[in-house]
């Protein structure tokens, strides 16, 4: 563990010192003390950073957008994959840290900062891809065309559950467009986050490049609040509760900022009668155990054909008590532990609300105690029956708690069930009915941001659009065009004649 913290200079940080606009300090006087969900072992402190340091870190930010807008975008996708190229180098090391810290499983550790790797190659493409539009004017000799600026400062608010990937979606797109971010992880894992703090810092050095263009900033809630409130902040981008995303987007809407919400999922599969259930059951293991249930796309609901209700669910009560369940670093465990104490509490709390509800644990839901257990954050996962309309199906538990759903009749009667929430991130049907996976497709299917046809509800790749509707925000990351909320938009007419015809033919003749 030392070696690993070693590695990315994160034994020791002087709380005055700035590394790459890193405030925070480790083994500070007012401290948060951040504790692995393995073992519990201390990984180190975090002093939370001071309004006046918030300022600090704006000011340096503002001061190279000056700089950093000015490079043509394709040096500054030169830089991103420089980038790119440092995590490739740590990705072994880094991997290991998002296991240490949050829990997740070493192949999931190291596929999230894969994630990052890819999203560093997509931007270095886009960099030579950030496209405007021409357009025909309706008078003689004018052109028209769209263009698309740099926006400014962006602010990136990140959750625990994916602590370096998220960051990366946002960072090197807005990068590449021109524009420099100031981050605010979560207080659950700053230590990934400082981890890459120093890689970036590394490129801008090696490239004499303002230490400004990333930056980080450790703190509460407080300072989201002070992100969200600031006009020098034009865009915020934040990821996690609903609750949390109402409160910024009521802030920031209010001084007309824009806004890139990533919040609360309650994703389900439908399996319909000719559903390929080999297919569709490790899809569904994988979607509601990974990440022990703490993945915005995590499959919460299986909605299933009463033709094929009892053989599903006998499948898995009899796989979900040999799922192997431990320290994530060990190559063989399947699932890890919750990210802390409140989170097992939670897992309970709702287990014994759903059963007061009507619903019947069939499998899983214990705590586990002793030897690896000792630190009481491992579950095992649960199957519950339950109906679409139960208040705790109705919410995101962030957990492995799968809810099973009978439906009976056509398919639109599943899709009814699987809209029938607040929340819209992710959804799926297992179908071999071509009919019936258009009809999810459909303008009256899925309203979700994401619809798959025969893979699970989680495990999205960079290339598409990250996002969802209703309660889960709208906003979209990631890949597809999702660049243009980093910039702004502009319209631009330009005359070449000697006449000044007005649009819409309007006559305006006075002379000069």
């Amino acid at each position: 563990m030392q070696e690993i913290l070693a590695k990315f200079n994160l034994t020791q940080l002087n709380p005055a010192t700035s590394t790459g606009q890193a405030k925070s300090a480790l083994n500070g006087t007012e401290a948060r003390t951040v504790l692995s969900p393995i073992d519990d072992a201390v990984l180190g402190k975090v002093e939370y950073a001071t309004p006046a340091q918030y300022e600090e870190v704006i000011q340096k930010a503002h001061e190279a957008f000056v700089t950093w807008r000015k490079m043509p975008a394709p040096a500054r996708g030169e830089v991103v994959r420089k980038i790119g190229e440092k995590l490739r180098f740590y990705k072994e090391d880094l991997g290991k840290l998002v296991t240490l810290e949050m829990g997740k499983i070493l192949q999931e550790g190291l596929g999230e900062v894969q994630e990052m790797i890819d999203i560093c190659d997509f931007a270095v493409g886009l960099s030579r891809q950030l496209y405007g539009l021409t357009m025909a004017s309706e008078r003689a000799d004018h052109a028209m065309r769209e263009q698309y600026h740099p926006l400014g400062v962006v602010g990136i608010i990140s959750a625990f559950n994916f602590p370096v990937a998220v960051w990366a979606w946002n960072a090197m797109l807005a990068a590449v467009c021109g524009d420099v971010c100031i981050w605010k992880p979560s207080e659950k894992t700053p230590l990934t986050a400082l981890a890459c703090q120093h890689i970036v810092a590394e490129v801008l050095r090696e490239n004499n490049l303002p230490e400004g263009i990333f930056n980080l900033i450790i703190g509460d809630a407080k300072i989201g609040e002070l992100m969200s409130n600031d006009e020098r902040v034009p865009l915020i981008s934040a990821t996690g509760s609903t609750r949390m995303g109402k409160i910024v987007a009521k802030t920031v809407a209010g001084r007309l900022g824009k806004s890139i919400l990533e919040l609360g999922g309650n994703n389900a599969v439908i399996l319909t009668p000719d559903a390929d259930l080999q297919m569709a059951l490790r899809s569904t293991v994988f979607g509601a155990v990974g990440t022990c249930g703490q993945r915005c796309t995590t499959t919460r609901r299986l909605i299933i054909h009463e033709s094929i209700y009892e053989t599903v669910k006998a499948k898995l009560c009899a796989v979900y008590p040999k799922l192997p369940i431990g320290s994530p670093l060990e190559n063989t465990t399947l699932v890890g532990p919750l990210i802390d104490k409140q989170a097992v509490e939670m897992f309970q709390k709702t287990l014994a609300e759903v059963q007061r509800e009507g619903g019947k644990l069939l499998v899983g839901g214990e705590v586990l105690s002793g030897g690896v257990y000792a630190n009481g954050r491992y579950v095992t996962p649960a199957i519950v029956e339950a109906e679409n309309h139960f208040h705790c199906v109705q919410e995101e538990t962030f957990a492995p708690i799968l809810y099973l759903i009978r439906y009976s009749g056509d398919v639109e009667n599943a899709i009814a069930i699987q809209n029938g929430v607040r929340q819209g991130l992710s959804s799926s049907i297992f179908t071999l009915n071509m009919r019936d996976a258009e009809r999810f497709l459909s303008y009256s299917g899925s309203d979700c941001g994401i619809a798959n046809v025969n893979i699970g509800t989680s495990g999205a790749e960079i290339g598409g659009a990250f996002g969802g509707e209703k309660e889960t925000g709208g906003g979209r990351e990631s890949g597809s065009d999702a660049w243009k909320a980093y910039m702004r938009r502009q319209t631009n007419t330009v005359n070449y004649s000697t006449q000044l015809p007005l649009a819409q033919g309007i006559k305006f003749d006075v002379e000069i």
